[in-house]
């Protein structure tokens, strides 16, 4: 079967076969062998050639969910259908992302995490194998597609308001407060030495001005301060790698697995900490029934303020980034990183010495650890989890994430990360238009009949413990039984 496609183009296509198309079909349906397609051109009567058409091949559902292995990954945007297996190592965002939608409908979620679609558009041409069949809905059968047209409305809605365009001095005086805050400490130590005291004060200062820099960092890794992406990743390098001392690009290859499927076992990294930690309700049914133990999890709330609260910045994260850039050779997330420690010896080497200096710099990754953990935790830990089930973009970040209440502190200290479920939705968006976009988001969550979460967030942080509390029971109803 053929779909017919005008185009208009310079020529240059002309004579040449597009390998970009996997196969072809004949008059009798069959696939060609070579797997290639022809343009064609008919003279005009002005002299100029006009490419009238280019055959693309038309796929079914069923066909195309067929192609969601690691070795072979096809996904669809638009009703096109897109081969990404080759491309898959070489995408910026990492090429497990672009497998956890392997045979699934990526419109929303390719919408949502990129910033330039036109820029980005460029190098899907290359790897279009056809398109979705006349008769095929734009949507798997199991979506709902007047729910997704309705967010796809909403989406066009918020960019109509410039929901999506930075207020770049509220970035500035978020900048501007890290830096005065990392300024401030060594004044201190410079004006009243390096006692106990005084250690612990610019501890406390430096631990402020980390977290604010994670928060920051998560911003422009989002590409939600400049427009041009290239801006954005330089300055996520600057914050990421030069004021926390991490790798951008190990977090954005974890953190955007995160975010296309939150809470999908075992799609979702953050949910796949076993075996320390059991969550949701069916990984600890698994360990119980095949009679695994290799902690006990019915203490595991107690694990979490001992190991997970303390270690998550010191040891988890700052291990795993050193790993990634070792492994996969980041050379320039190395240089940056460097500078992060040199910039360290430099400013607090003559109070501390080297071996203080250390010591320092991981005492505030010790002490940023808590403040973390309960902010990125408090909104999924207590959620839905569960395995693929391909549901559409708004439900999947719906049923995944909850809100904290709003307050002047509460933003403060969440980063905005306190509306979660907007993040979620709009990655790009900058956090400062959350709160406006927030009870449109809410109305079309309560047309379709799903759970908008919002809670206080000292009942955010209890829950992270009563869902730990839960897994554990079932963990231990599977393991005894």
């Amino acid at each position: 079967m053929k779909l017919e496609e005008k185009l208009e183009d310079n020529g240059s296509l002309v004579g040449t076969s597009q390998p970009y198309l996997a196969e072809t079909h004949q008059a009798n349906g069959k696939p060609r062998a070579n797997g290639k397609a022809e343009s064609y051109v008919k003279p005009e009567a002005n002299g100029k050639n006009n490419v009238l058409s280019k055959s693309l091949n038309t796929y079914t559902w069923q066909e195309i969910q067929r192609h969601n292995r690691e070795a072979d990954q096809w996904l669809v945007i638009n009703r096109k259908v897109y081969n990404v297996t080759k491309w898959a190592e070489k995408h910026p965002g990492g090429h497990r992302v672009l497998n956890h939608y392997a045979g699934e409908d990526a419109t929303d979620a390719f919408t949502a995490m990129h910033l330039d679609q036109d820029i980005v558009k460029r190098y899907l041409k290359p790897l279009l194998v056809g398109e979705l069949a006349p008769g095929e809905p734009s949507l798997e059968r199991n979506k709902d597609p007047q729910l997704v047209e309705d967010f796809q409305k909403l989406r066009r809605t918020l960019e109509s308001m410039n929901m999506f365009n930075a207020n770049l001095g509220f970035f500035f005086l978020h900048l501007a407060q890290i830096l005065v805050l990392e300024v401030l400490a060594w004044l201190i130590l410079c004006h009243f030495g390096s006692g106990w005291t005084v250690t612990i004060l610019v501890s406390f200062l430096l631990t402020v001005s980390q977290a604010q820099s994670a928060f920051l960092q998560h911003d422009i890794g989002h590409l939600s301060l400049f427009k041009k992406s290239k801006w954005n990743h330089l300055m996520h390098k600057f914050v990421m790698c030069h004021l926390k001392g991490l790798s951008a690009r190990w977090w954005n290859h974890r953190h955007f697995q995160h975010h296309v499927k939150p809470n999908i076992y075992p799609k979702d990294p953050d949910i796949d900490v076993g075996p320390l930690f059991l969550l949701g309700d069916m990984q600890p049914i698994k360990y119980g029934k095949k009679k695994i133990k290799y902690i006990d999890y019915e203490k595991q709330h107690l694990y979490f303020y001992m190991v997970a609260l303390p270690l998550l910045m010191p040891v988890y994260f700052n291990l795993q980034s050193m790993q990634v850039m070792y492994l996969r050779k980041y050379w320039w997330d190395i240089a940056w990183v460097s500078s992060f420690y040199i910039r360290h010896f430099i400013t607090f080497g003559p109070f501390y010495g080297i071996f203080g200096t250390v010591l320092l710099i991981y005492l505030v990754k010790f002490l940023e650890s808590p403040w973390i953990a309960y902010v990125t935790q408090m909104s999924h830990i207590p959620m839905k989890m569960s395995r693929e089930e391909n549901r559409d973009w708004l439900s999947t970040q719906v049923l995944a994430t909850c809100n904290i209440e709003q307050s002047f502190f509460n933003d403060w200290f969440t980063g905005h990360l306190n509306f979660q479920i907007e993040h979620h939705l709009f990655p790009t968006m900058p956090r400062h238009n959350y709160h406006k976009v927030a009870p449109l988001v809410k109305s079309l969550c309560a047309k379709h009949g799903l759970q908008y979460v919002n809670k206080p967030m000292l009942k955010a942080f209890g829950d992270i413990v009563r869902a730990l509390k839960k897994s554990a029971a079932l963990w231990m109803d599977a393991y005894y039984e």
